[in-house]
């Protein structure tokens, strides 16, 4: 029992620094894109914090959501690894920049007046005071600002980061019970939205259509993830298709540099 115990955890080990060592080199070659994916991140929630400050408390809009729910509360190394981690979360956080851009742009060309109970007329944090200095804008009081944030609307962004996170899952995860169990947790989260007047419907509603396509164009523009096969970890194709470049450059080389030798010994013997 103790020899097994041993050798099984001596496997597991090779595989766990095979696994990281792989994870690492992909990081070193991507860790550009992660930054600027998670410095996008602030660059939304500074966004949000900017548009508090334009809110203007007004009639809450006629919701049918608000009328279904008339109750509130308030609002989450395994041996078939098939996939690369640092690359899925280039695609997560490139499907999370593009819909946050898209939100981004839509709650500054129209500001509505927020439906949440701390946004309406007499509310103290319904409109925000003309900021001291930069910094307090620039610091977005987290996490107070978001949580107590309004005029951010147009669609949600709760419902981005499940939604990314779940058809991500959805493409390249192999579990089919977390899969129902992620898509249950979003249709949920979409009803407690509403419920908590977080947001109308309509938010929640242009966020399910808009991520799903914001996920299908990107997919058609990003390269295909290379599938993991075997239970060894392999080296990206980005590596691979580096060292096959460079090992066709060098041959050519070679063959160039042949044929002007045999050019010259051509010619020499043609002059003599």
């Amino acid at each position: 029992m103790t020899l097994y115990v041993a050798r099984e955890a001596s496997k597991l080990w090779r595989k766990i620094s095979l696994e990281s060592s792989v994870e690492t080199q992909l990081f070193f070659e991507k860790w550009k894109l992660i930054l600027a994916g998670l410095i996008f991140q602030y660059i939304h929630g500074l966004a949000a914090r900017g548009v508090h400050y334009l809110h203007r408390p007004g009639p809450i809009l006629q919701d049918i959501g608000f009328l279904a729910f008339p109750w509130s509360f308030h609002p989450f190394f395994f041996n078939s690894k098939r996939i690369y981690t640092v690359l899925v979360w280039i695609r997560v956080l490139a499907y999370l920049v593009a819909c946050q851009i898209l939100r981004i742009i839509t709650f500054f060309s129209t500001q509505l007046p927020g439906p949440n109970y701390h946004c309406r007329e007499g509310s103290e944090l319904a409109r925000l005071p003309h900021p001291d200095s930069i910094f307090e804008v620039l610091l977005i009081n987290f996490p107070s600002g978001a949580i107590y944030g309004c005029g951010d609307l147009i669609f949600s962004s709760h419902m981005i980061f499940t939604l990314v996170f779940v058809l991500t899952y959805q493409k390249y995860g192999s579990k089919r019970l977390v899969k129902q169990m992620a898509w249950l947790i979003a249709v949920t989260q979409s009803l407690l939205i509403v419920a908590s007047r977080k947001h109308y419907s309509v938010d929640v509603v242009v966020a399910w259509y808009t991520v799903n396509l914001v996920v299908f164009f990107l997919d058609k523009k990003l390269p295909e993830m290379p599938d993991r096969t075997s239970s060894a970890p392999i080296l990206p194709l980005i590596t691979k298709e580096k060292d096959r470049k460079s090992k066709e450059e060098h041959h050519r080389l070679l063959n160039v540099n042949g044929n002007d030798i045999a050019d010259r010994i051509a010619c020499e013997r043609a002059f003599r």
